[in-house]
């Protein structure tokens, strides 16, 4: 049993007969407890029905590295009394928990200044003398002090209680098969986050309450920046099945999804994820004097979007319903940060403005084979934005939202070798919006040249974007349509382009590629590809709605091929990206 649940209130007695406080006692089992475990008889344990091979093949890639508990001694001398007494180097340096405080503050309505929190790690040897450690918290409670209820809300409720599991080496592989083995076997993820200070991730579970050592907290940490696993881990926490309540509620569930892409949009351009601190929670109150905003209204807004995961509630606090509602940012939520270098801003208020609207008509497109949005605008999207500079630059914006998620594309073997060639080889990006994908590739291989084919409007976007990442002295410019495609380019780059057309339209932009491509040159095509079996994917989803927007539409594999061939070119090879997105490699066809 963890040290806060296990031992009673009013105390326990050693071995010789010496009554002793009740965090001593604390302290004690905590350290009895890391002093007699190891990973293979701890995850058990943790998660029922965890054993045999599974278990033998977990075990070692994972050390247990701590149990932590929260303690209130009256004042230091206190403290180094009670890790004496437990075997524990009394001269163990501390330093002040931010954490803990802020969360202690948020639980009970207290102000930060009342709180004097320290956390310290005094070492413990494992069964086989492993460098382990409990991992103290320590609340001062000075005798008589009004903190003294906190103390008992903490001993009883042990919020701070859990144990640590810490990866042996940071491998993103071993990183989500143990997640995934955690989740088979009831582990609830339960937050998580990066620090940047330690270059280190850390993903929280609730364990199983069957679990036989009582506690139910797990911290799996991991050297290195994993934050892909980590948004995973986070968007993976627990939901209500949609079919809970049966068809009707499954289908409620669904034709409430509008709002969801409204309260996100909102969120955005309410420009709260800028406003809140995904560290602490901050009131309601505050929240709106920042944003402007009526405080009832925006605790509605906040709440349906704590059940996305956008925002966490501070549901921990103290049971006091006159008591302000406080609020923190999720790595989900931050990803709508303006200053995020990843940021999807620009993606939000596009689905949540000029594409939401094009989808009330979706009825006309599948009727008349018509974009919805050609008939409610007048006009082609392309068209519309360009008239309009804002909607220009934030669809420019968008997609450059977009191709962060293509990280991948620079480490592709067409690009390393162009990188590596002995002279000089430039890649061709045909239609590249504003220059963040060119920029990447760029940046990370300094002997390429670059050159962009784009409207005008973006061109300008583009030379500012690229001048300011530093490598626009390596880039020309081609102002113009797919039929002013630059000749002479080594590596060609389509990305997200095809998709935005139909196949006459496609062919007609394959050939241009054929005509402008030496013989040696490669062209990389950036799709979703529609699975064969037609199985659940992002890109059916794409596909409804190039279809409704720009009268496009995603494709299978084979029917890029069979496009490529008809301009000349031949399919060679396709690698997967993340968000299942591929990059389809063609040449010239021999």
């Amino acid at each position: 049993m963890p040290p806060d649940a296990s031992t009673p209130p009013d105390g326990t007695t050693s071995a010789d007969g010496t009554v002793l406080p009740d965090d001593t006692a604390r302290l004690r089992a905590a350290v009895a407890f890391v002093r007699d475990h190891d990973t293979a008889t701890l995850l058990p344990l943790l998660l029922p029905g965890l054993c045999g091979p599974e278990l033998e093949s977990l075990a070692p890639h994972c050390r247990f590295a701590h149990a932590g508990l929260l303690l209130f001694p009256t004042d230091a001398q206190d403290l180094r009394r009670r890790l004496a007494d437990c075997g524990l180097a009394a001269d163990t340096p501390s330093q002040p928990s931010v954490v803990v405080r802020e969360r202690l503050a948020r639980r009970h309505g207290r102000d930060l200044a009342d709180l004097d929190v320290r956390i310290l790690r005094p070492r413990v040897q494992g069964p086989a003398g492993e460098r382990r450690a409990v991992e103290v918290f320590a609340l001062t409670v000075p005798a008589d002090s009004d903190l003294e209820a906190i103390a008992a809300h903490e001993r009883a409720r042990g919020h701070e209680a859990h144990l640590a599991l810490e990866l042996e080496h940071p491998d993103p592989l071993v990183l989500r098969g143990l997640c995934a083995v955690l989740a088979r076997h009831g582990a609830r993820p339960d937050g998580g986050g990066y620090n940047p200070h330690e270059d280190g991730t850390v993903l929280y579970f609730t364990t199983p309450a069957a679990g036989a050592c009582g506690y139910r907290r797990l911290e799996l940490y991991t050297p290195g920046d994993h934050r892909d696993a980590l948004r995973d881990h986070l968007c993976a926490q627990p939901r209500e099945r949609p079919d809970a309540g049966g068809p009707a509620e499954t289908l409620l569930r669904l034709l409430t999804g509008a709002w969801t892409t409204q309260a996100l949009a909102a969120f955005a351009r309410l420009g709260l994820p800028d406003a809140m601190d995904p560290y602490a929670a901050t009131g309601i109150r505050e929240l709106a004097r920042r944003t402007g905003t009526r405080p009832e209204n925006l605790a509605t807004l906040l709440r349906y979007l704590s059940m996305l995961d956008v925002v966490a509630g501070d549901t921990d606090r103290a049971e006091d319903t006159d008591q302000e509602e406080s609020f923190r940012l999720t790595p989900l939520g931050a990803l709508l940060r303006s200053d995020s270098p990843d940021t999807m801003r620009p993606l939000a208020l596009m689905y949540g403005g000029p594409f939401y609207g094009s989808f009330a008509a979706l009825d006309h497109t599948v009727r008349t084979g018509q974009p919805a949005f050609d008939h409610l605008f007048g006009e082609n999207h392309f068209d519309h934005f360009a008239r309009d500079p804002e909607l220009a630059d934030l669809f420019d914006r968008s997609m450059a939202a977009s191709s962060r998620m293509f990280q991948p594309l620079p480490d592709h073997p067409v690009i390393t070798a162009a990188a590596r060639a002995s002279a000089p080889r430039t890649v061709v990006d045909v239609a590249g919006g504003n220059g963040e994908l060119l920029g990447r590739i760029l940046t990370a291989h300094p002997g390429l040249r670059g050159t962009l084919l784009e409207r005008p409007h973006a061109v300008e976007a583009a030379r500012r974007s690229l001048d300011a990442a530093g490598c626009g002295d390596r880039c020309a410019y081609r102002s113009g349509d797919f039929a002013d495609m630059p000749s002479g380019g080594d590596v060609y780059v389509l990305s997200r382009i095809l998709h935005d057309w139909d196949d006459d339209r496609c062919r007609e932009i394959l050939r241009h590629c054929a005509r402008a491509m030496p013989d040696h040159a490669d062209l990389l095509i950036v799709e979703r590809l529609l699975p064969a079996d037609g199985s659940p994917s992002l890109a059916t989803a794409w596909d409804l709605h190039m279809m409704c927007n720009v009268g496009g539409r995603e494709r299978r594999a084979e029917h890029y091929a069979r496009l490529l061939a008809d301009a000349g070119l031949e399919l060679v090879g396709r690698t997967p990206l993340p968000l299942e997105a591929y990059v389809l490699h063609a040449r010239k066809a021999r």
